[in-house]
């Protein structure tokens, strides 16, 4: 797609740096650049504000990866790209069936309902929840793997979406400042909402997290 839009050697592309390196090979293969921008804390996905600040004479595209079910700020990034002359690509993830959907969202529900100590995702602009994606505060990664190790051994299934954001990777090693998608890369777990979960399963996965909330700093 990229190079079906004449981008090539010499110019720049604007992506995330959480999560998808696939993104990032698929423009360092054009011989274009990758220069990463921030995300929004809320959505996981490119920060407008980040990306309009990351452009530079030679950018030529945006690349908008939406994250976890839950869409970027397309009408925002579009403007981006209107005022600088940019081409606007988006990244989909694969769709779901309705029901799962609906299963997904009913299963969310429940937990932004019960689950305490750590911070729910925003369910904002139709999240399809292919991840339910919590943030464990406290003292970033050694917490949230703590967490994680405790939430396991009492039988509760969860997973580190993102363990190394793409700008950290040997390949693509760029010293930029992205507080926001290091601080995501630290803190987020992702729990289950898509497996064949009786209700006590999901009763026992909060009660599991719930447990461990006193341990932790209040959520935000």
């Amino acid at each position: 797609m990229l190079s079906a839009a004449g981008i090539g050697s010499g110019d720049q592309v604007v992506v995330p740096a959480f999560g998808n390196v696939e993104v990032a090979q698929a423009v360092a293969r054009t011989g274009a650049l990758p220069v990463f921008a921030d995300i929004d804390p809320a959505t996981y996905c490119l920060n407008p504000s980040a990306v309009e600040a990351a452009v530079t004479s030679r950018t030529a595209a945006v690349v908008v990866v939406h994250r976890f079910g839950r869409r970027a700020d397309v009408e925002q990034l579009l403007g981006v790209g209107q005022r600088r002359g940019l081409l606007v690509l988006e990244h989909g993830e694969s769709e779901a069936p309705y029901d799962e959907i609906a299963q997904r969202r009913e299963r969310a529900a429940y937990l932004d309902a019960k689950l305490r100590g750590v911070r729910t995702p925003d369910s904002g602009d139709g999240h399809t929840f292919q991840q339910y994606v919590v943030r464990v505060p406290g003292n970033g990664r050694p917490d949230r793997d703590a967490f994680a190790r405790s939430v396991r051994a009492k039988g509760v299934e969860c997973r580190v979406p993102v363990r190394t954001p793409v700008h950290r990777l040997p390949e693509f090693r760029r010293f930029v400042s992205l507080p926001e998608t290091e601080r995501a890369a630290d803190e987020t777990l992702a729990l289950p909402v898509d497996a064949p979960l009786t209700k006590r399963e999901m009763q026992r996965m909060v009660s599991a997290c719930n447990a461990l909330g006193g341990l932790l700093q209040p959520a935000f």
